[in-house]
């Protein structure tokens, strides 16, 4: 089963502040859920989102609001480099259901989905973010407020998920997906085939197939490649060689590791690891 969270408000507060800045080998798994809607700010680095049923890999941050209920996983597992983010959870109870507050209202309805938001809108509300974590408790609720009707009002955003979740569904799906993804976190090294996983999944191939691209959005060999190049930039990083990576992250090619990295991250393999090292440089 899922884990149920349980989470205690700051002092004389309603709401709960967690932040991290750590190296990302302290994170694990950590599937989870609670009632409390959560706002998750990434400053910076690439790093894995996992809301619901929905797996996607950010870059430069990210900027997330999860529904009450919504399992997800923490936002520092697998990130490269120190990982800094700032959590903020409230209940529902938090925003009045008034008619000033309709807009922020709807947006905690898209929440129940997941949303992700542009890179755009984090830029700018960085500086609010950076400031709430130090705010007396009257002056963290004003702010909070504020941020959400600052998003409320943006059209820059993906919802994450197709269908909203019950609590009823998180035994049989939640535990299914979370096998399928363990088993490719242990495996995307070796060869691994959609029947395979299908046979773990105690699905046929057809149903397997149709299932996973139902309730991720993509088909199963997309995921796997996307996992394998994240896996592959966290590499690039270390400093390996590009066709020593591209073995070690289940590419029997180097011209197939190259045009599928190219697609996911838009630029070659080289040309991001060059991009990493003059950053680094710079600092």
């Amino acid at each position: 089963m899922i884990p149920l969270e349980r989470i205690s408000p700051d002092p004389e507060s309603s709401i709960k502040i967690l932040y991290h800045h750590v190296m990302p080998d302290v994170f694990l798994w950590n599937y989870h859920y609670h009632p409390e809607f959560e706002l998750v700010f990434v400053f910076d680095g690439i790093g894995r989102r996992h809301v619901g049923n929905h797996v996607s890999y950010y870059e430069n941050g990210d900027l997330v609001l999860i529904g009450s209920n919504l399992p997800h996983s923490g936002f520092g597992y697998g990130a490269l480099g120190k990982h800094e983010e700032l959590v903020i959870q409230f209940k529902r109870e938090f925003v009045p259901e008034i008619t000033e507050f309709e807009i922020v209202t709807q947006l905690l309805k898209k929440a129940q989905y997941g949303v992700s938001f542009s890179k755009s809108i984090k830029k700018r509300l960085e500086g609010d973010f950076r400031k709430i974590k130090s705010m007396e408790p009257f002056e963290k609720y004003i702010c909070l407020l504020n941020i959400l009707k600052k998003l409320a009002i943006e059209s820059e955003y993906q919802i994450l998920n197709s269908t909203q979740y019950q609590t009823s569904d998180f035994a049989k799906d939640q535990n299914r997906v979370l096998k399928i993804f363990q088993f490719v976190e242990k495996n995307y090294a070796n060869e691994i085939n959609s029947q395979e996983v299908a046979e773990l999944s105690n699905l046929t191939l057809p149903a397997f197939c149709n299932y996973f691209k139902k309730n991720l959005g993509v088909s199963f060999t997309d995921f796997l490649n996307e996992y394998r190049i994240n896996q592959a930039c966290i590499q690039l990083t270390e400093g390996q060689s590009v066709s020593n990576v591209a073995f070690l992250c289940g590419f029997n090619s180097l011209s197939y590791f190259s045009r599928t990295f190219k697609q996911f991250k838009n630029i070659s393999p080289s040309e991001f690891q060059n991009k990493v090292f003059e950053k680094k440089e710079r600092r």
